[in-house]
């Protein structure tokens, strides 16, 4: 039996998981959960589980919950996030949190010898270079649950990673895949979150928009699978059922191929090296009957052209790029700026910072930039 903690619960990722823990009562159960604000879903999954511990963001949320649930100990903020994720008794933690929030938890849980799954990107956008070696230095896997770094994790089992050509990222091209960019100005929010393929939180589902997305996942697959930025492309596949291809250097192409729900790759995550016996449905390729892609667009896209030059200038400038960034989709999500301001303003921000920019060394130094960013955002939107 393994035992899980997840950071994130009552997020798309998070019910996914917890929804793959049900089907497998024998093989996993849940030891703590951390979650925000949205004690309605969170209820029930503590009914459900019966964690041992649960963090929420307030400490009256933490004592309300507490006079519902004398069975489970609960806790909140940053000290609670890390609580969970270093629960003795968990083997495995799930990191399900948006943002860079998930950075801290996510290594502490890794000097504490817990295995990652890993599906907050941000974490190794911010940070990559210190959570890779905590990483080695604790003996710990971290498995991807994006469904792109988890196919081509699963890819790379092929061949010898010293035969690897190249990893190429499917993306589905976003709500704003066919539009001009004179209609893109003018996006409105409703427009934005109409995803056209997979059911995420706000915050992803605008970087799909953008594009920013996958302008984190170039970044995360350089840190997971040691890549250079010019061996990983991107790729518009507007179903979104290829999850991802590697390239050998013989020219062969391994490609993943499923339905598009998370809960594939989060089993595969969970069980890695097993595999599970899935109770969902498998996908009929002669139903699907067409394949497509496309080259992305970099003039109405800039996101990835904005990621590329993070990862190239290294140091602070990734997490400076994340944090403006984030400051951005949230100044949107309230109405606060258009669409297209989402990439001016990172633009803008990394701009500033490149004659500051420095290599990075440690969490403290990259959270400090992290925040230094945001003002500066948050002051070229006002």
């Amino acid at each position: 039996m393994k035992s899980l903690s997840v950071l994130g619960s009552t997020g798309s990722i998070g019910i996914s998981t917890l929804s793959v823990v049900e089907s497998f009562p024998d093989r996993y159960c849940i030891e703590a959960l951390a979650a925000g604000l949205n004690l309605e879903a969170l209820r029930p999954q503590i009914r459900k589980h019966q964690p041992s511990v649960v963090a929420v963001r307030r400490h009256e949320d933490a004592a309300t919950l507490a006079g519902e649930f004398p069975g489970t100990r609960f806790t909140y903020g940053p000290e609670g996030l890390e609580e969970v994720a270093c629960a003795e008794a968990a083997d495995t933690i799930v990191a399900a949190l948006v943002g860079s929030v998930g950075l801290a938890p996510t290594l502490a849980a890794i000097r504490a010898g817990k295995n990652i799954a890993l599906a907050n990107k941000e974490t190794l956008v911010v940070a990559g270079d210190v959570v890779m070696a905590a990483a080695r230095d604790a003996g710990i896997d971290i498995l991807p649950v994006d469904s792109e770094h988890n196919a081509i994790h699963q890819a790379l089992r092929v061949g010898p990673s010293d035969r690897v050509k190249r990893l190429i990222l499917t993306a589905s091209g976003g709500p704003f895949r066919t539009w001009s960019a004179e209609k893109i100005a003018h996006a409105t929010l409703e427009e934005t979150l109409n995803h056209p393929t997979w059911k995420m939180g706000p915050k992803i589902t605008v970087d799909s928009a953008t594009m920013m997305n996958k302008g984190l996942e170039i970044i995360e697959a350089h840190h997971l699978f040691g890549m250079p930025s010019e061996a990983i492309d991107v790729v518009v596949h507007p179903q979104s059922l290829v999850h991802s291809l590697v390239e050998y250097v013989d020219g062969t192409l391994i490609a993943q191929l499923s339905v598009n729900d998370m809960r594939f790759p989060i089993m595969y995550a969970l069980a890695w090296p097993d595999r599970l016996d899935s109770p969902l449905p498998a996908l009929d390729l002669a139903q699907v009957a067409q394949l497509t892609f496309e080259a992305p667009d970099p003039t109405r896209f800039p996101a990835l052209r904005l990621a590329r030059q993070a990862l190239k200038a290294g140091g602070e400038m990734p997490a400076v790029m994340n944090a403006a960034n984030e400051v951005a989709v949230a100044a949107f999500l309230e109405g606060a700026c258009a669409f297209t301001d989402i990439t001016v303003t990172v633009e803008a921000v990394m701009d500033q910072w490149a004659p500051q920019n420095r290599p990075l060394i440690d969490l403290e130094q990259a959270l400090a930039a992290d925040d230094e960013a945001r003002h500066f955002a948050a002051e070229i939107l006002n």
